[in-house]
């Protein structure tokens, strides 16, 4: 029997540690395929490139595990294998380890939960992995028993149809366990850096300070990572709001 594939990308560039502390997590799982991001794409979402060419390179081969970078997006990796690199379908598609949480509506702006997203487009078990950790060179050891039983279980029984899962780890080095959570809510303040150029002009970086709403709720994701637990979302893609259909048919006389 032939080992399952596994694609695995990120936001944060494949030579980040993230991404190569997940590989060596999963190796004896099956063969790996990595396909990445030639430099920081955090906050890409699922955005693609449309007006520039794409290009990928093979960065190395060894012992059951390739690794590709790509000049584009996180979900442009996940297209491009398909397509360019991979005879078949793969068995599963991570994603991560991010080098910061993707908790709460955060999720929605994350690149490394694009690539589990595209992975279910696709109809691929994906999953998404997080650590609250930010360092270049954070030590993900602790998560790595949690990572392990996860792929296991999804490998061999797989994930309910067009649902992927997001999975955040506290920056900790022991956990109390996991939680099954709901998305938590929460919104972005001070967001923009205003400085002046030589010439006076003024510019703007990108920061912003998180203020979540529901954060010592624990059956929240980041509540959950609040209280110690490492915190499972599930993401579906249908976005529809069921509850909100009968009262806008209503609204509009429909």
């Amino acid at each position: 029997m032939s080992r399952p594939l596994i694609l695995i990308s990120n936001d944060d560039g494949y030579y980040a540690k993230g991404i190569n502390d997940l590989v060596e997590m999963v190796r004896d799982f099956g063969d790996i395929l990595v396909v990445a991001p030639d430099g920081a794409r955090s906050g890409a979402s699922l955005s693609i490139t449309s007006r520039e060419p794409v290009r990928i390179r093979k960065i190395s081969e060894k012992a059951g595990v390739q690794v590709y970078s790509c000049t584009g997006s996180p979900c442009d990796c996940v297209k491009i294998a398909f397509e360019k690199l991979i005879d078949g379908r793969p068995d599963l598609i991570l994603a991560g380890i991010n080098h910061g949480d993707n908790a709460a509506v955060n999720a929605h702006y994350s690149g490394t939960m694009a690539v589990a997203t595209e992975g279910t487009l696709k109809r691929v078990p994906s999953i998404g992995f997080s650590s609250c950790k930010l360092e270049a060179n954070a030590d993900f050891s602790a998560m790595r028993p949690y990572v392990r039983s996860i792929v296991e279980d999804v490998l061999n029984t797989g994930l309910p149809k067009d649902v992927c899962l997001n999975v955040n780890f506290p920056a900790l080095e022991e956990f109390k366990g996991m939680k099954i959570c709901r998305m938590g809510t929460g919104d972005w303040v001070n967001e923009w850096d205003e400085r002046i150029d030589p010439r006076g002009r003024s510019y703007f970086w990108l920061t912003g300070d998180f203020v979540g709403y529901d954060e010592e709720d624990e059956s929240t994701d980041r509540g959950a990572m609040n209280s110690g637990y490492v915190a499972i979302t599930p993401i579906q893609l249908d976005c529809t709001a069921y509850s909100a259909m009968e009262e806008l048919r209503q609204k509009f006389g429909l």
